[in-house]
């Protein structure tokens, strides 16, 4: 390790190439690729029941495409822990490039499948297989980028890490604006063709991507590890004999947050056009807007924990999820389009974006250097298989059931009230250095 990088990481500055490249290169990458597998949970909820599950009932086929959803977040941890691995093992760039690849790959082919009326039940079939391995991409995406940005970032962690999360809303704003656009053509138009435009324009976005990480350097962090000749043979396995508190505590950290993010970006879709008949229009103008909003809200977040910490955001965030979980339903059902789209805008802000921006320095600030690419990966994903990639299914499930949204209400609570007890048990960690 150069003498120069050793003494800023004594000092906690920003270090490395120029920090702001290193960020917008991962805010890049990250957006694109949240967008490639963000795509496919608007089309689950718009057209991938009528598409793929043709024979069933239109809320059964809504609820078997959403079971496709999900097989791409239990992909995630699969991913995760595998490329976590090399990761941590032969460096953060490789594996982010890797990532990108793969979620590019996945994505366009998806875009070219025949339909079941074309093919029958392979296109089923093989929707989930190119679904599973959009999961194994972005399983490895969102720990490779923080941890690089951290990693670079000295004492500013949370406010720096805040800006790769903007790639959430961004690929949400992205993904749902573009549908939004192409369910203006012609009903018969849009599923011939349009519902493709999303998935093949993906090639393009991805090769801008790789462009910005070949770029990119291994942190200092990464280096020190390598010059010391300390790079662990097993990481993943590290982190589960090792780190087991730390992972649950991310886990528990995370529960909500992902299961909060896909609730009000994928399960507000069906619910706005199934159950009070909306048009798609008005609530994916709505879903956009509210994520737009987030590119203020995140940053604030992440400089707001480097200021007063990282558990009091957390707090305010899962307790504002708590009151707000029956409102939240109660201000959709009025149906009128700007108290749904403001609606959207004040939930996202009070709670998903306090529980997200902080995320990016809470998580790795868990881990030491040598496992933390696989500890923030194994901690987010087993979190976002739990909750995020189910939420949608299960809120559809408890609508059936209940015929009401109370339902999903209750089950928001049960998720925020466990990242509260997880918050509670946490260590402070924005003040401290990274551990080794």
């Amino acid at each position: 390790m150069t003498t120069a990088a050793a003494v800023n990481l004594e000092q906690g500055q920003a270090h490395g190439p120029s920090v702001s490249r290193v960020v917008w290169a991962s805010v890049l990458g990250t957006a694109i690729e949240w967008y490639d597998f963000l795509i496919y949970a608007t089309a689950a909820a718009l057209v991938f029941n009528k598409l793929f599950f043709p024979a069933f009932d239109p809320m059964v086929g809504t609820m078997a495409a959403f079971s496709t959803y999900a097989v791409g977040f239990v992909a995630r941890p699969i991913g995760g822990a595998i490329i976590a691995h090399f990761g941590d093992r032969i460096g953060r760039k490789a594996m982010l490039v890797t990532t990108m690849i793969m979620m590019g790959v996945g994505t366009f082919a998806i875009g070219c499948l025949p339909t079941y009326d074309q093919i029958g039940v392979w296109a089923p079939v093989l929707l989930i297989l190119l679904r599973f391995i959009q999961g194994v991409g972005i399983g490895g995406e969102w720990s490779g980028a923080v941890t690089m940005v951290i990693e670079h970032a000295g004492r500013r962690r949370g406010m720096y890490g805040s800006l790769v999360q903007i790639g959430f809303p961004a690929g949400v704003a992205a993904s749902t604006g573009i549908f939004a656009l192409m369910v203006q053509l012609p009903e018969a138009s849009f599923l011939s063709w349009g519902w493709r435009v999303p998935f093949l324009a993906s090639l393009v976005l991805v090769l801008v991507g790789l462009f910005a990480r070949y770029r990119l350097t291994e942190t200092p962090e990464f280096h020190q590890v390598l010059d010391r000749k300390d790079v662990l043979r097993q990481p993943t396995l590290e982190v589960i004999r090792r780190s087991r508190r730390e992972l649950l505590l991310a886990i528990g950290i995370t529960v909500s947050e992902v299961g909060l993010a896909y609730l009000l970006t994928v399960f507000v879709i069906t619910y706005a056009t199934t159950m009070l008949g909306l048009s798609r229009q008005v609530i994916l103008n709505a879903v956009v807007y509210a994520s737009l909003f987030e590119f203020l809200t995140l940053p604030l977040a992440g400089w707001a924990s480097d200021r007063w910490g990282r558990k009091p955001l957390y707090m305010i965030g899962a307790l504002a999820s708590i009151v707000l979980a029956f409102p939240l339903f109660w201000l959709l059902d009025t149906r009128s389009p700007v108290i749904i789209t403001a609606t959207l805008i004040v939930t996202m802000t009070l709670t998903h974006a306090l529980l997200f921006g902080p995320k990016a320095a809470f998580l790795p600030e868990l881990f030491g250097t040598r496992m933390r690419y696989s500890g923030a990966s194994l901690g987010a994903n087993i979190a976002a298989a739990l909750s995020g990639g189910f939420t949608p299914l299960i809120a559809t499930a408890l609508l059936v059931w209940a015929g009401a949204s109370w339902a999903i209400s209750r089950y928001l609570i049960g998720l925020s009230l466990l990242t509260v007890i997880a918050v509670l048990a946490a260590p402070e960690t924005s003040r401290l250095p990274l551990k080794y």
